[in-house]
Formats: C-alpha cells, sequence, structure tokens
C-alpha cells in the first residue's frame, strides 16, 4: 500500500522536469521549426501572412503543449469524457452558427483565431475511448452493449463532421476511434464483418456523396480526364515532387510553388513543397523525423503503468501515422484528396492545437509515467 501511494503521489517541479522526454521534446521543436521555414518558403522567402500567423501559433501553443504536459496524467483520465462532450456541443454550435465558407460550415470565430471543432475531435475521442477501456473489465469488452456504446461515441461525432461536409475529417475521426476498439480488446471478426459490410453497402454510400466529393474520386481514378480543372493540383503536386530529384531545387527555389503552379501549397500540399525544394534525401530526413516522434510516443505507452496512458499514447502514435500516411498519399495521388494536414508542417491553427495538446498529454503521460489511475 505504502508503495502504491509512493508511486501516485505528485511530483515536484523539477522532477517533472527530469521525466521529461527530451528526445520527442527536441523532435517536435526541429518539426516546428522546419515548418515555419516551409512557411516562409510558401510566402515567397517574404515574412507575410502565413509566416506570420503560423509563427504565432506556434509561441501560443508549444508553451501549452508544456504546461499540459505538467498536468497530473490521472486530470487527462478525469476530464476525458467531459473533453469529448465539449467538443460535440462545439460541433452542434458549428452546424447552426458557425463560419461558412466555400459551401462548408466547419468554423467559429473565437475573435483571436477561428478554430475547427472537428480537428479537436481528433483527440477527444481517443481520450474519451482511452478512458472507457480502462474502466470497463476485460470479458465486458466484446458484450453487444458495450460495442453499441462505442460506436455511437464514435459515431455522432462522424455524422456531425459529415454534415459540415467534411468527409475527410470525419474517415480520420472514425479510424481514431476504431484504433482504440482493437486496443481496447474488440475481436478481430467484428472489424471483419464491418468491412465485409461497409464493402457491401460502398454503392449505396456513394450515392450520398457531394457532387465535388464524387469529382474528387473520379479525378483520383483518373487525373488526366481533367488536367485544367479536378486534375490540375494532383498533376502539379506529382510534376513539383519529381523535379525535386534527389537533393531538390534548394531553398526558396522551387518554381512550381513560386510560380503558383501548386494550388494550397501552406496546407494540405505543404510535402510537396518541402519535397520540391530538399528532394528525396531531405523528405527522407522529414520522414525519419516523424518515426522517431511516433517511435518514442509508443515508447511512452509501453512504459507506462496505467492502461489508460497506454491506449491514449498507442491510439494517438497511430493517429499521427495515418495522417502522414493519407497526407502523403494524397499528394503523391495514391489517394484522392480528402483534406488531411500534414501534423505541425501544414498551415492550420485548430490542427496544431490538436496536435499540441495530443503531445502534451503524452510527455504527461511519461512524466507520470509510474502512476496508477483507479
Amino acid at each position: 500500500m505504502y508503495q502504491r501511494d509512493r508511486l501516485n503521489s505528485e511530483l515536484s517541479f523539477f522532477q517533472k522536469i527530469r521525466e521529461i522526454d527530451y528526445i520527442l521534446l527536441i523532435c517536435i521543436i526541429l518539426l516546428s521549426i522546419t515548418s515555419l521555414l516551409v512557411m516562409y518558403s510558401t510566402d515567397g522567402g517574404e515574412i507575410l501572412y502565413h509566416t506570420k500567423s503560423h509563427f504565432s501559433k506556434l509561441v501560443v501553443f508549444f508553451p501549452l503543449m508544456i504546461l499540459i504536459a505538467f498536468f497530473n496524467i490521472r486530470h487527462w483520465h478525469t476530464f476525458g469524457y467531459i473533453f469529448y462532450f465539449v467538443i460535440i456541443l462545439l460541433l452542434l454550435y458549428v452546424s447552426f452558427f458557425g463560419l461558412k465558407s466555400s459551401g462548408s460550415r466547419r468554423w467559429m470565430d473565437l475573435y483571436l483565431f477561428v478554430l475547427q471543432p472537428s480537428e479537436l475531435m481528433k483527440i477527444a475521442i481517443i481520450l474519451c475511448l482511452a478512458k472507457y477501456y480502462h474502466r470497463i473489465k476485460i470479458e465486458n469488452v466484446n458484450t453487444f452493449t458495450s460495442i453499441m456504446l462505442v460506436l455511437t461515441i464514435i459515431l455522432v461525432p462522424i455524422i456531425l463532421v459529415i454534415s459540415q461536409p467534411d468527409l475527410g475529417t470525419s474517415v480520420l475521426i472514425a479510424l481514431s476511434g476504431l484504433i482504440i476498439l482493437w486496443l481496447g480488446g474488440v475481436k478481430v471478426k467484428y472489424f471483419v464483418y464491418s468491412f465485409i459490410t461497409f464493402l457491401i453497402s460502398l454503392p449505396f454510400i456513394i450515392s450520398f456523396l457531394k457532387p465535388y466529393q464524387k469529382l474528387r474520386i473520379l479525378t483520383f481514378l483518373d487525373p488526366d480526364r481533367d488536367p485544367l480543372g479536378a486534375g490540375y493540383q494532383i498533376i502539379q503536386s506529382k510534376i513539383a515532387i519529381g523535379s525535386g530529384g534527389l537533393e531538390g531545387k534548394g531553398f526558396l527555389k522551387g518554381t512550381q510553388s513560386y510560380l503558383d503552379f501548386l494550388p494550397e501549397k501552406h496546407t494540405d500540399f505543404i510535402f510537396t513543397l518541402f519535397s520540391e525544394e530538399f528532394g528525396f534525401i531531405g523528405s527522407v530526413g522529414l520522414l525519419i523525423l516523424y518515426t522517431i516522434i511516433i517511435f518514442r510516443i509508443i515508447r511512452i505507452g509501453a512504459l507506462s503503468r496505467s492502461n489508460f496512458s497506454k491506449l491514449f499514447c498507442f491510439g494517438f502514435a497511430f493517429s499521427i501515422f495515418i495522417y502522414i500516411v493519407v497526407n502523403l498519399s494524397m499528394v503523391l495521388g495514391l489517394l484522392p484528396i480528402v483534406g488531411s494536414p500534414l501534423p505541425i508542417m501544414s498551415y492550420g491553427g485548430s490542427s496544431m492545437l490538436a496536435t499540441m495538446i495530443g503531445f502534451g498529454i503524452v510527455l504527461s503521460a511519461k512524466i507520470n509515467r509510474k502512476q496508477t489511475i483507479a
């Protein structure tokens, strides 16, 4: 009993400083610096709007990540459900009163910056389900009631996000939720049954897609069918990546981006600009940096005593991996364009905020890795 109390006692400030995963922290700093340099490149080598905005978000969200890390991991377990329901309320608010742009209603004006609640749901769904599977007894994981409850937790935000409409983010939320189901011990046969059902119902699902979403699928299958329209982005992206070669054209020397052939270069297609300027070697270096980050998150989860910390770290690591795979596959033409940002690298306050919150909770799990959660 004494040993348990000692492990669960609150650490001092200096003890928390010593327990931080500095390798992960340094990788996040390097990624942040890289993102700032690439954003500077998207502004044509000048400190303009995107560079200033990206820098200001890093200045705010990086200290926020450190602050989150210093909260005991038990607090994140306590507020897991609350955080989820708050984001649900924000999604409902956005559905009725949100800012509308390009036919989508996804944002809310907080005056200081514009928030996209669906990005925060990517973290909230992991936090909520990690708490649920931490509490539930293993013999109850595969019961009908448990599975239906978890599916409801996943489906409610998906429906709200699809209605915005935002198919890409809803898919990423679904994947983040499903990985926690798998980690929580749900039997593989249920995933197989669900996948077969999905394939059978796919034509029915496609019939409900918006015209622009159907066009993205057709463009993915044949980008040359409309090279100056729907297929323009992916064609120019491939040209830019290919023109980078082995070593790249050099910092601030990317012709595709500087001649404005490459649209959305500061958001979803940020990797295209990076690859053109730094080439294959630079791209591999960036992927190695991401790999180290993912590995460190998994390691923190493996070292944690609490099941909640393990589930969150493993789920968040998988989410980061999926975001990277989807973004790179999208710019390479291996997947339809779904609007998936590259973590930290892409411009966007909501995406960066969600990612930094996730990193903060992971660092909290590392600092408090010896603690158990009842």
